[in-house]
Parts: structure tokens; sequence; C-alpha cells
């Protein structure tokens, strides 16, 4: 049996009159890629950020490796938001040495690795990066970490395809395999050759848990095409 790292009971979440996230019910093993797919507004984001501790649940209880989020999640949390957060006037070393020294889990070593397979230059300030490669550069201080959960918003969306492959091989190759990643994504055909499960969420609800294998074997589909049947896109 799996070690459960992330459970949600009865999670809820909601913005005044607004629900974003309504009465989650379902757990994730470790050892897992999971797939977190959805429209727009369907509670993905907020999924991702009651996580990792930016917003607080309405109702219900969100539980990480057995902790509600906090300072002892955070160690074991990895989270790469939708949005660039770094400080343009700094250099790529400097946002090294920043999560070396902010995260003990963090391998320097392993990063300066992907930085030279990207063709990255340490010295460059960031504000002379494209959007793609500024994204692949905090992609690749996410997964430089020895984490136990990651969580992907959007990894993959502001690159162009010739780096996708690299991107999802670094997923592959740079995770803690008894630690679970969770992408959330638009780009469904590209992503789910590496998936083992998905969940799909709909205006706030789960409206779907299955590994990638059943979905082949029992829908005959792929991923892509049940999304696109499922949410008549």
């Amino acid at each position: 049996m799996s070690e459960i790292i992330l459970e949600c009971r009865g999670l809820s979440k909601s913005y005044g009159k607004k629900t974003a996230l309504r009465d989650l019910n379902f757990t994730l093993p470790a050892g897992r890629l999971i797939g977190l797919l959805g429209p727009n507004g369907s509670g993905k984001t907020t999924l991702l950020k009651l996580i990792n501790g930016l917003l607080t649940p309405t109702k219900g209880e969100l539980l990480i490796n057995g902790h509600t989020p906090g300072i002892d999640t955070k160690s074991i949390v990895s989270y790469l938001p939708e949005r660039t957060y770094l400080d343009d006037g700094q250099r790529v070393r400097d946002v090294l040495q920043f999560f070396g020294d902010f995260y003990a889990d963090f391998e320097t070593e392993r990063a300066r690795a992907m930085l030279d397979d990207l063709h990255i230059d340490e010295n460059a300030r960031l504000k002379t990066l494209s959007k793609g490669t500024k994204e692949k550069v905090q992609l690749i201080l996410v997964m430089s970490r020895r984490a136990k959960l990651y969580c992907l918003d959007e990894p993959i969306a502001g690159v162009d395809p010739a780096a996708r492959d690299y991107i999802l091989r670094t997923i592959i190759n740079n995770y803690n395999p008894e630690a679970s990643v969770l992408i959330s994504t638009h780009l469904i055909s590209d992503i789910e050759q590496v998936l083992d499960e998905v969940v799909f969420l709909q205006n706030g609800s789960i409206i779907m848990q299955k590994s990638v294998d059943d979905i082949r074997c029992e829908d005959g589909k792929s991923v892509d095409a049940l999304f696109r049947e499922v949410f008549k896109c």
C-alpha cells in the first residue's frame, strides 16, 4: 500500500459568494505523476495554493504527509506557480544561492547541470531572459529540491515545443521516486505520456480520478480524447 502524500476531506474554498472548490474528498499516493486537469475556472490553481498554504480552506481539511499546510509542509512541498515571481534585477546565480540558503534539500549542482543542458548562463540577469527561459529557470529551481510533493502550475505553457520534451524529462528524472508530482496544465497531449493518473476538476468539484492505464484500457481513449469528450472541447 502506497503512502498517502495528500488527503482532502470535505475541502471547500469560497471567495465571498463565489465557490472555487466544493467538498473535495480524495487522496493522492506517493510515487505518482498526477495530472490536475480541467477548464479555466475549475479550481486548479486554488487547490495548488491551498496545498502550499497561500490560501486557507473555508471548510474541510487538507493534509500533506499527515500535516496541515504550514512550516512543517513547506519543507517537503516544492511549488511552481503559474506566474514568474523571481526578481528581474537578480542574476541566475543569485537565485541559485537564495534557494540553496532557504531550502535544506536544494541541490545546487543538480540545478547547475540543468542550466548547462539548456545553455542558460548563470551570470545572466533575469531581465535579459525571455519569458520562456525565465520559466525554465523557475522549473529548474523547483525540481532541484528533494521534496515529497511537487506542485507544478502550467510548467510548459510558456516554452516552445522543442523545449517541452526536455522539461518533461527534467520532471521525470529529477523528482524523488518516493515523491509525487501534481501537474496542472492545458497541454494534455504533451504530458499524458508521463502521467500515472489524472484528476478532472469542473466547477470546483472532482468529477473523475482515474489511472491513465484504466482510461486507455477501459475507455479505449487517450487522456486528451477523454478530456475533450467530458468537457466538450
